[in-house]
């Protein structure tokens, strides 16, 4: 009786959340433009590795899709709480299909040449800036603050699954359709997106109807030094945050350099690319799925505590595939599975803590900030992966970042205000 008593509200926040139609409508257009990009991922990839073949370039052009994110943060956020979230998130889907479709046509007239790139990477990484906060303060106006963990881990897992089959299919797009093929298909997904977004049925109180007083630059700039000190004055958000940024340092290699470990360190190609990337997002999926299901019966300083530690030691362990005779992409395989099950460890309850104590007015700005000062270190991370890169073999960096990434769970425990969450 009891244990029936128990499953019963986890069975209603399962129903409340499938009911939501605006809810689904936004996990809808999540699982269709991440099924585009994983096709992306693969393509761009190589794309890039085969225009260019400079490895510094590949860290280079890494390491600038960030640059929008550290300049504009600090107001992007703050324009959003005062916009309408659906409207922001309509404008920068078609934005960046237009961006990806430009791109391709641009590849397959053979007129797309290195400096093109950087300057598509700005647009489209502008367009991010506003979409993500966008992202983050919709959610929990679409669901209640009890049901955001199975809602955000819902969320995780379905869209790793369409990362999953986007990976699985790209082999086989490339192949028929070419490199620029496998980017139109990305380029449709975001009008796709777009579209399911407009369904989405949200009562929003902009800014900009209360008065136009409020749009002067000074109300900008106050509601800037709100989110900022809102974040100084939370210190286990703070410490989240240090940390993420710390963490995607490290695993900028791994972002960077994937192509040329596949290519010299396991002599694999395009499919041994998509081998990864499949297990990568495969571990994701199963991880956000045992969140889903048991996640709310841990604290979330254990989970995250986990999910650094995984996180290192299969990031390290890379550095093993490439010294076996036979079966080194299956190894590799399986220590980015591990990889991508920590990831969804840490980002899941991460983002859930941050959903659940800031409030929602203040989630654009705030959430633009939280997003700037997590990847403020990916750019020096790129750059460093790429010189390196021409350098030191590549599982060796892997090695060493790995090693760095155990770091956190190591400190981690010290501090109380995270351990309590």
């Amino acid at each position: 009786m009891t244990e029936q008593a128990n499953a019963l509200p986890k069975r209603q926040k399962w129903a409340a959340i499938l009911e939501n139609k605006s809810f689904m409508y936004l996990l809808a257009a999540r699982v269709i433009t991440r099924f585009g990009d994983s096709i992306d991922s693969i393509a761009y990839s190589w794309m890039v590795y085969l225009l260019t073949g400079s490895k510094l370039m590949m860290g280079t052009l890494f390491a600038l899709n960030f640059v929008p994110n550290l300049a504009l943060s600090f107001f992007s956020g703050a324009l959003v709480d005062r916009w309408s979230k659906r409207q922001v998130i309509i404008i920068t889907h078609v934005g960046r299909g237009l961006i990806v479709i430009l791109t391709a046509t641009l590849y397959a007239t053979s007129l797309l040449k290195p400096w093109h790139l950087y300057i598509l990477t700005l647009l489209t990484s502008t367009l991010e800036c506003f979409a993500s906060p966008a992202e983050i303060s919709l959610v929990p106006r679409l669901l209640a603050k009890e049901k955001l963990l199975i809602g955000n881990s819902l969320s995780t897992s379905i869209t790793r699954i369409a990362e999953l089959a986007g990976l699985a299919a790209a082999g086989g797009i490339i192949a028929i359709a070419g490199v620029s093929g496998a980017m139109l298909v990305d380029g449709a997904t975001f009008f796709s997106a777009a579209l399911l977004v407009g369904f989405i049925s949200l009562a929003e109180k902009s800014k900009e109807s209360a008065g136009t007083e409020k749009s002067n630059r000074s109300s900008l700039l106050q509601e800037v030094r709100e989110g900022i000190t809102f974040i100084l004055r939370q210190k286990t958000i703070l410490t989240i945050v240090i940390i993420a940024a710390f963490s995607n340092f490290c695993l900028s290699p791994f972002n960077v350099l994937g192509p040329a470990f596949i290519a010299e360190v396991l002599g694999e190609g395009p499919a041994g690319l998509s081998m990864m990337g499949i297990s990568l997002v495969g571990g994701m999926a199963i991880s956000g799925l045992w969140l889903a299901r048991k996640g709310s019966s841990f604290r979330k300083s254990v989970l995250m505590l986990t999910g650094y530690t995984l996180l290192g030691v299969n990031y390290a362990l890379l550095y093993l595939p490439g010294f076996l005779p036979v079966l080194s992409i299956a190894a590799a395989s399986l220590f980015s599975f591990g990889m991508g099950a920590a990831v969804s460890l840490i980002s899941t309850p991460a983002t859930t803590y941050f959903m659940e104590n800031v409030p929602q007015e203040m989630l654009g700005r705030v959430g633009a900030i939280h997003s700037m000062i997590c990847t403020c270190a990916i750019p020096l991370g790129s750059l460093l992966a790429g010189a390196l890169g021409d350098a030191i073999r590549t599982d060796i960096i892997y090695l060493g970042f790995g090693i760095l990434l155990i770091i956190p769970a190591l400190l981690l425990p010290r501090y109380r205000s995270f351990m309590s969450i």
